[in-house]
């Protein structure tokens, strides 16, 4: 291996120990609490090694969102089974999405603070677009499942897309920020699991339902 390729590989290497010790803090204390004096000392590393890879906290918090986003994108890209039921494509939705946060719960509450926070985090505007194109690009399998649902005759209830995606989305994230940090770790996950499974037939016979909205 040539000496540019190992340096190369070191850089990548020490700039995801970074991203690794930053998301611990922020998952620990918050976005507003961690400082990269703190994110250097989870990594042991100088504050001024922190700034040879990142240029603000906002940066290293942005390049969290952004992999882990696409990470999940990766999983759900070709989840559309056309040869399935809509509801079968979506109880397999609803499979890949819970089981990708309960193995990370840190990214869950990560992604749950920038979604829901008061006081945004002061991103660029191409940084903070890049992060809303990215999330979108995790729900927008939901929508084309709802649409082909509705095309098939097997959601008649689904009287507008949009809507529905949104509260799909929001069933799954209200069920695993309910369950994901709070009771017996042994039964957690199966917990979510259930909830997730009960809540969606719950969902699936609306959209089944024809009654007018």
């Amino acid at each position: 291996m040539g000496s540019e390729r190992r340096r190369e590989r070191e850089k990548e290497q020490r700039r995801s120990a970074i991203l690794r010790s930053a998301r611990k803090e922020f998952f620990e204390k918050g976005f507003r609490a961690v400082t990269v004096d703190s994110i250097a000392r989870r990594a042991e590393l100088s504050k001024g090694a922190i700034y040879l890879y990142f240029k603000s906290k906002e940066e290293i918090y942005a390049q969290i969102l952004l992999r882990d986003i696409d990470k999940f994108h990766d999983k759900v890209d070709a989840l559309l089974d056309t040869s399935k039921s809509a509801s079968d494509n979506l109880r397999s939705y609803a499979e890949v999405y819970s089981a990708f946060f309960i193995s990370d719960r840190e990214l869950f509450r990560i992604f749950m603070n920038f979604m829901i926070q008061h006081n945004p985090v002061n991103f660029t505007p191409n940084i903070n677009d890049h992060i809303v194109k990215s999330t979108n690009q995790t729900v927008i399998v939901i929508e084309q499942i709802l649409q082909m649902g509705v095309e098939r005759g097997e959601f008649p209830g689904c009287h507008n897309v949009r809507i529905c995606r949104n509260a799909l989305w929001g069933l799954l994230n209200g069920i695993i920020s309910l369950h994901l940090f709070t009771g017996r770790e042994d039964t957690r996950e199966e917990r979510v699991r259930a909830q997730i499974r009960g809540g969606l037939e719950i969902f699936i016979a609306g959209l089944r339902s024809e009654t007018k909205p």
